[in-house]
């Protein structure tokens, strides 16, 4: 059987979603999924996943997609990151029976994508996601989509988006920020480049930027001329954005809670995570109901700070108008809202004035090894060594680890196979051998077993 592609991929198997759940590390896990579709949205993706880790690990396969098949949470796009093509078709072989598309992270801008080179550190890597995208749509039996970031330039964006629609990308959906727009420095969406990005390419295309209520995906697939717009932040703000209403944030925490209860296992560190940017605004007035939050131990006690935080909501609308916490929010702080980040400060002001312009001084750095006192530190390690005078900050002085011979992780010091020890307790356990570095003692068992079988004889036994 021939699969859809392009427009008719998004039309029959997507049922021309418009309204897209971001894959989020962490937080678009099946229950918050499943409360995002009560609410109005027609695709979800999952969070990213490693395409290296899904291979080799099979409780990770089974704790991050396997176990979290449910008929309701449908279409789901699976999202890998990968920058191996041979890692990347493996992994997507082994998911594309639970999902209806795979995705190729080329998005990612944080830290550790780029010391794992992979999401948007592979942008400028056009023959490798070549390959990978050309062998993703020869091999799967679902389409290959992609979600990228732009350029600077418009021009050499559009050209990127079509090197990776002839390649075999079915859909794409274009972030309009660049690499550097994160964090501080996130700053404003360009829905130019996602338009540009349209208009040159015969597949359809999502938009990811500037989301924050119904009216901006209504505005942005007017301005852009995209099939979907997807959201991220503003979704984790208000799983009602969609529906175009901003209820009350303990309706959706209860939600919330209700379909973890009933959909589980969920990590205690999501629904705390979710729980938190619900009730970010209101958090920022009762905090110690947020060190309250932070230390619950399990989803009853994420429930009760939420209960505790409801009851003070309520208590405060009982009051008159004018009694209201005041805040700079459009709406009161306990309905759902998007948390609007400040924009970076110019490093030209002090305390909104104007400062006074200064001759510019060049200054060489010290060695890092010169002396190894703290003026040749940054800020952050200087505190690191405040709290562990004995922790070492030289590189040069730090331990060079050796890699275990199968997976590359640094191997045990005195393992007796040379190996990490996720890879010497299986090598232990298939050849039924000890380990006394890694405290692995297979044989030994073994041995008293037989010993106890044979009533403590001395019997040789072979294990």
């Amino acid at each position: 059987m021939t699969k859809p592609r392009g427009f008719e991929f998004w039309r029959s198997t997507l049922k021309g979603a418009r309204y897209v759940v971001a894959p989020m590390v962490d937080q678009s896990e099946l229950a918050w999924r499943l409360l995002s579709r009560r609410h109005g949205a027609e695709l979800c993706y999952t969070p990213m996943l490693h395409a290296q880790v899904f291979v080799r690990d099979a409780n990770y396969r089974r704790e991050n997609l396997y176990s979290e098949v449910n008929q309701e949470d449908r279409p789901l796009i699976a999202q890998f990151c990968a920058n191996d093509p041979e890692v990347f078709i493996q992994a997507a072989l082994l998911a594309q029976d639970y999902c209806d598309a795979i995705d190729l992270n080329l998005g990612c801008p944080q830290m550790i994508a780029k010391r794992g080179h992979y999401g948007v550190f592979l942008q400028d890597e056009w023959d490798l996601l070549e390959k990978m995208i050309k062998l993703a749509d020869e091999k799967l039996a679902v389409p290959i989509t992609c979600k990228i970031r732009v350029f600077p330039e418009i021009e050499k964006t559009v050209k990127y988006a079509k090197m990776l629609e002839k390649a075999g990308c079915q859909l794409l959906t274009v972030h309009g920020r660049t690499k550097d727009q994160k964090g501080a420095l996130t700053g404003i969406a360009s829905w130019k480049h996602i338009k540009a990005v349209r208009e040159a390419v015969n597949i359809p295309v999502f938009a990811n930027g500037n989301i924050q209520h119904l009216s901006d995906v209504q505005r942005c697939m007017e301005e852009t001329g995209v099939q979907g717009v997807m959201s991220a932040e503003g979704n984790l703000h208000n799983p009602a954005l969609f529906e175009g209403c901003s209820p009350p944030v303990w309706e959706m925490a209860e939600e919330y809670l209700e379909v973890v209860e009933k959909h589980p296992p969920c990590s205690l560190s999501y629904v705390r995570a979710h729980i938190f940017k619900l009730w970010h605004h209101t958090l920022q007035i009762h905090q110690d109901l947020r060190e309250e939050l932070a230390k619950a131990k399990n989803v009853a006690g994420v429930a009760e700070v939420n209960r505790q935080l409801k009851q003070r909501c309520q208590e405060e609308m009982a009051k008159d108008e004018s009694e209201w916490t005041r805040t700079d929010l459009p709406f009161p702080h306990w309905i759902c809202q998007p948390y609007v980040r400040p924009p970076p400060k110019d490093p030209n002001t002090e305390n909104g004035q104007k400062a006074p312009e200064t001759k510019a001084v060049s200054v060489k750095r010290a060695l890092e090894d010169s002396d190894g006192s703290n003026d040749s530190l940054s800020k952050n390690k200087q505190k690191k060594k405040a709290r562990n005078p004995n922790k070492n900050f030289c590189p040069e002085l730090k331990p060079k680890y050796i890699k275990c011979e199968q997976c590359g992780n640094p191997k045990g010091n005195k393992c007796v196979f040379s190996l990490c020890r996720g890879c010497c307790k299986r090598k232990a356990f298939k050849e039924v051998a000890d380990c006394p570095g890694h405290g692995l003692r297979f044989k030994t068992k073994a041995l008293k077993q037989c010993n106890s079988d044979t009533g403590g004889g001395h019997f040789h036994c072979s294990p």
